[in-house]
């Protein structure tokens, strides 16, 4: 294997927004190079691994067709998929499947070669025939692989560009995390990420390469489809040295497959090295355009703009070839070559992470090779046809699998028995308390709770505590994990010597080894996230559930928000505790001051946000958060901390047990009412979350010096509120929360100003629970630096502003 001329990873970016001018099958086929296999071994092995990699061609190219022309369409939407793009995956994942892969492997598929895993799987025995012709239908094969929601054996969700890609980095690492805690845990092989050279474009992907942690991981290793197309355009630029420049930099190991081995003969024969030149400085659009051309055209394209000594010595090699030999020897790549792959998977180097770039062709074998608009084009009945010939198929019936006694069906029977998964137990999560017992300062931060929540849950609740795993983002000690730390230690697959152990002024100790609970990322808030979610996966993939808790800076949640999402998509449950927020971070200005988190998180899927506003609350709602994530079917949640010290006695936490025990499954619930007369006696509520509580008790004993009677309402969540109002109106619902009716009941109505440090959007809806008239005070506008009080001043969340708002409602 050498490496060969160099491509610009293409832009990947469409995500179904195909241009429409494409949408329709291209018809040009240059006659004599789309009717033969994706390539012809010489031994038997390469021979029946060749047979295999076609039919896997033709079963994903009909999977395709199937869901465009082969099943109605009322809605007259395009259904889609990636014909050329599956292409150029499929002798790369036949050989990595039918010649490398081990049970205890796990493999990331680029998004658009979905078709390719599950025509893979259904020759394996792993999906039924009926599914095929379920592509991006309901309850069908998805259009990108998702191992939550496709019927077959799908190890990592992808689509979201980057993600899924850098998703058995995580996964490496928490298995080896995992195995640490808990040595009964199954064994892991690689973990592998096939992703195309456009993928390499997102961000996500250098920041995972280049963490420090992840140079140690040996299991890892990523294979490059590299086919130097995108979307609209064949990629310009030649940069294959500065990617393997970057990846080596990084310590991982470069192993690159240009060239098949037939072409490779062709460069060591006598005069050959004048066609290697001829193609490693061809720019990419000249090559492609080459693939383009009538097999008659190649030779003197291939001569065109040379100087008479190089066309001379060109000519000495391509002459022989006749036009349709020499058409099909400059198709002859390494990504193409199946027994080439097999050897470069052979040279994998345990010891570092490895990526192996394999160069390809797109649509290699279909009518749409290497065409610059062939992204989303679909082939046409009649070149279905001629696949189907070239592949020994018959479009009529498209799905037969191979004769079990051939050597093609005895490999598929072989690898299927290789591949087959076996059993593991599943442990099960130590009952989480109800609370801890402990009673808090009589002035402290949410944020410092939590870091006394955590020493506490260790003592009162250790078979809970030994699952937890807290990572952040270079914040540990800005988060309130110090105490943690100390007692847990961090945890590095490497190990390092911590050399100021001795210093006494050290108060944090940061000793690094195989038994922490804490990890510490860079200052990549994508990582983060997504190693929270692996985390959070442990559990589904070998039995050891881990009760996954990151700590990042609130307005940073947006940054990670993306990834987050679909981490959660995939089944990756977490607990994000964004802190410090708010404008109430008065000193640290407009950069660090959040308004936006309360509201986008209120709206993802699968989780649960809480703004608690005093210590008893967040104990309450983190516990109940660790039981959601020991449920198997529970949610993850968001907690929005601050730094702000908040007096205890305004939480008014009753004394008396029964009352107490009501109190908890109110805050558990979403919220309470803090008022000591009824709700009925209300001539306005004041609806509060978090930090911001201070200023609404303070606001409401203004008003009743004033005359008017104030209740006032603390919400711990407002999804959780937000939901009891969806659900109020659902009929057969199995689960149905009465809070909102609780905390606003129909029968005694009153106006509403809801008080947020966040966007007053958040809490807009409770205008709806029984018709209100409200006024939502928040933050709408970029903050600055200021003291506590300025700032809320500032924003109109002050107490003068919420007492201003109540008596505009009241007409006083």
């Amino acid at each position: 294997m050498t490496t060969a001329h160099g491509s610009q990873p293409p832009h990947d970016g469409d995500h179904e927004q195909d241009r429409h001018q494409f949408e329709t099958s291209i018809q040009v086929s240059p006659p004599g190079t789309n009717d033969r296999p994706l390539r012809a071994s010489a031994s038997g092995e390469d021979r029946v691994l060749d047979e295999i990699a076609q039919r896997v061609l033709w079963l994903a190219t009909s999977i395709i067709d199937r869901a465009n022309r082969g099943r109605e369409n009322p809605d007259g939407v395009k259904v889609g998929g990636h014909q050329s793009s599956s292409a150029s995956m499929a002798g790369i994942m036949t050989a990595l499947w039918f010649a490398r892969l081990r049970s205890i492997d796990r493999v990331s598929v680029k998004p658009h070669a979905s078709p390719v895993l599950h025509a893979i799987n259904y020759l394996l025995g792993d999906l039924a025939e009926h599914h095929l012709d379920t592509l991006r239908s309901r309850g069908g094969l998805q259009p990108y692989p998702s191992r939550t929601k496709d019927p077959d054996t799908v190890d990592f969700s992808t689509g979201s560009v980057g993600i899924g890609a850098t998703a058995p980095i995580w996964a490496a690492l928490s298995h080896r995390y995992v195995s640490d805690r808990f040595p009964d845990t199954p064994r892991a092989g690689r973990f592998y990420s096939l992703l195309g050279d456009a993928e390499m474009d997102e961000g996500a992907v250098w920041e995972a390469i280049i963490d420090p942690e992840v140079r140690t991981l040996g299991e890892i290793v990523w294979i490059v489809d590299l086919n130097r197309q995108s979307l609209d355009r064949v990629i310009p630029d030649v940069q294959i040295k500065r990617l393997q420049g970057m990846f080596a930099a990084a310590g991982w190991q470069v192993l690159t497959c240009p060239w098949g081995r037939r072409l490779e003969a062709v460069f060591a024969a006598p005069g050959g090295q004048a066609l290697k030149d001829r193609l490693v400085s061809m720019p990419n659009p000249e090559y492609q355009r080459l693939l383009r051309a009538h097999p008659t055209e190649v030779h003197d394209r291939l001569l065109a703009g040379l100087a008479e000594s190089a066309a001379t010595a060109l000519r000495s090699v391509i002459d022989p070839f006749s036009p349709d030999e020499i058409a099909s020897l400059i198709r002859d790549l390494g990504g193409h070559d199946l027994g080439q792959l097999v050897e470069a998977f052979e040279a994998i180097d345990d010891d570092r992470p490895t990526v192996v770039f394999a160069y390809t062709i797109k649509g290699k074998g279909l009518a749409t090779e290497g065409h610059p608009g062939n992204h989303a084009a679909q082939l046409t009945e009649a070149q279905m046809r001629d696949l189907a010939a070239a592949s020994g198929m018959d479009l009529d019936d498209p799905w037969v699998r191979f004769d079990p006694d051939t050597p093609a069906g005895r490999l598929c029977a072989q690898t299927a028995e290789r591949l087959r998964r076996e059993d593991h137990e599943t442990h099960t999560v130590a009952e989480v308390p109800a609370e801890l017992g402990f009673s808090p300062r009589p002035t402290i931060s949410t944020q410092a709770t939590l870091g006394r929540f955590l020493s506490d849950l260790k003592h009162v609740a250790p078979e809970v505590a030994r699952r937890v795993v807290t990572v952040s983002p270079d914040v540990a000690t800005s988060t309130n994990l110090g105490g943690w730390i100390n007692k847990t230690g961090i945890w590095s697959p490497a190990g390092r010597e911590d050399w100021f152990s001795d210093d006494r002024e050290r108060v944090l100790k940061w000793q690094e080894g195989s038994r922490g609970q804490h990890i510490e990322m860079g200052i990549a808030e994508v990582n983060l996230v997504s190693l929270a979610g692996e985390l959070g996966t442990t559990g589904s993939r070998w039995g050891q559930p881990l009760l996954p808790i990151a700590t990042i800076y609130d307005p940073f949640i947006n940054r990670a928000l993306e990834p987050w999402t679909f981490s959660l998509y995939a089944g990756g449950r977490s607990i994000m505790v964004g802190t410090p927020s708010g404008v109430t971070l008065a000193p640290e200005g407009g950069a660090h001051q959040s308004f936006n988190t309360p509201s986008v998180t209120l709206e993802i899927p699968g989780l649960t946000s809480w703004e608690p506003a005093f210590a008893q609350d967040l104990e309450w709602t983190l516990l109940e958060a660790l039981r959601e994530l020991a449920d198997p079917h529970g949610d993850s949640a968001y907690f929005r901390l601050t730094t702000r010290p908040v007096a205890q006695e305004l939480a008014a936490v009753p004394e008396d047990p029964l009352l107490r025990e009501r109190r908890r499954e109110q805050v558990i619930a979403g919220g309470y009412r803090l008022s000591a007369r009824p709700a009925a006696e209300d001539e306005v509520t004041l609806v509060g979350a978090g930090a911001i509580m201070t200023e609404v008790i303070t606001a409401a004993g203004r008003l009743e010096s004033l005359g008017v009677r104030a209740g006032v309402v603390c919400l711990s969540s407002a999804s959780k509120v937000f939901r009891s109002v969806q659900e109020r109106g659902r009929v057969g619902q199995s689960r149905r929360s009465a809070i909102a009716d609780e905390l606003f009941p129909a029968a005694h109505p009153a106006p509403l100003v809801t008080v947020l440090d966040g966007h007053p959007h958040t809490l807009a809806f409770l205008a709806g629970v029984r018709g209100d008239r409200t006024r939502n005070l928040g933050v709408t506008e970029f903050g600055q630096a200021s003291s506590v009080g300025q700032a809320h001043a500032l924003h109109g969340i002050d107490t003068d502003s919420i007492v201003s708002a109540a008596l505009d409602l009241v007409g006083r």
